[in-house]
């Protein structure tokens, strides 16, 4: 099977928070992969998770991120 990625992805295990509704509303999760161009996350469940929002690290650097991919509890996102 070939990875037809644009950007390697680097195997991580950072934590970060899922920032929405202007900063209001937030979900922790973990990032398990990260590229310049998206991240694998891992969260409790994606219930709730919009399909828009700010993905912001613990030692706080923020992407805005938009979900490509949804499981029963990681979310895939691209950067925007």
């Amino acid at each position: 099977m070939n990875d037809t990625r644009s950007a390697q992805r680097h195997r991580t295990l950072k934590g970060a928070r899922i920032g929405f509704n202007d900063g209001r509303s937030a979900f922790d999760c973990q990032v398990r992969n990260l590229s310049d161009t998206g991240a694998r996350l891992r969260v409790t469940s994606v219930i709730g998770v919009p399909d828009h929002f700010d993905l912001v690290f613990d030692d706080g650097q923020q992407f805005a991120a938009e979900i490509a991919w949804r499981k029963e509890t990681e979310i895939g996102v691209q950067f925007t």
